[in-house]
């Protein structure tokens, strides 16, 4: 049994908690608080569907499995760090910052762009897109990467679209559609990083 305790404490979401894995520092699990355990079991098929299918995993986590624990049964994912050992912060911390140099601005505009064109082109499923629980992974001061910590798969009563690429792409472009008015609003008061994110261009014409 592995032994979690608040030093090991990365963040809360609505129904599971994190920590640092206490024999893998570049390992987190992630345990239920709330709620059962469906949606964990939703996500891990989801999951194991991914494996077989062969992603890359630039966009996702890796999962590792599951053990128990002293809080109960853990999910072990990849932690997500910095180039610098920190660990990663969400999107939605960089978007509410009051104020970003302008190459991170254009740092967080490349990834938005790269993090749309993935989750297109490897038909990556995901409940909803929120700036809280997709990290921004910097790979140099001003460079990074976006990836998704939770909310992974598909709630559908039947989840035709995890199977064929056609719906996929259909649900996924509406997913975007939300989460980049999200970001928009979110990044109000930044002028500079708002006119770099409109000159994306929107996913409302896939629509």
């Amino acid at each position: 049994m592995i032994l979690l305790n608040d030093s090991h404490f990365v963040g809360k979401g609505l129904h599971r908690e994190c920590y640092i894995h206490p024999n893998n520092v570049q390992l987190c699990v992630k345990v239920v608080v709330a709620g059962d355990l469906s949606e964990s079991k939703r996500e891990q098929s989801y999951y194991k569907l991914l494996q077989k299918r062969g992603i890359s995993w630039d966009i996702l986590p890796r999962f590792h499995g599951l053990i128990e624990t002293n809080r109960g049964a853990g999910a072990v994912f990849d932690l997500i760090r910095d180039f610098d050992g920190e660990v990663s912060k969400t999107l939605e911390h960089y978007l509410c910052a009051e104020q970003l140099a302008s190459s991170e601005n254009t740092g967080i505009k490349q990834a938005i762009g790269v993090f749309k064109r993935e989750l297109h082109r490897q038909a990556i499923i995901t409940m909803t897109l929120s700036p809280k629980n997709i990290m921004y992974k910097k790979t140099a001061a001003n460079e990074g990467t976006l990836i998704v910590i939770d909310n992974i798969g598909n709630s559908d009563f039947i989840p035709i679209c995890s199977y064929i690429n056609y719906l996929a792409q259909k649900k996924i472009t509406r997913k975007l559609l939300r989460f980049e008015q999200t970001v928009l609003k979110m990044c109000a008061h930044n002028n500079a990083l708002q006119q770099c994110l409109l000159n994306l261009g929107s996913s409302a014409r896939a629509v």
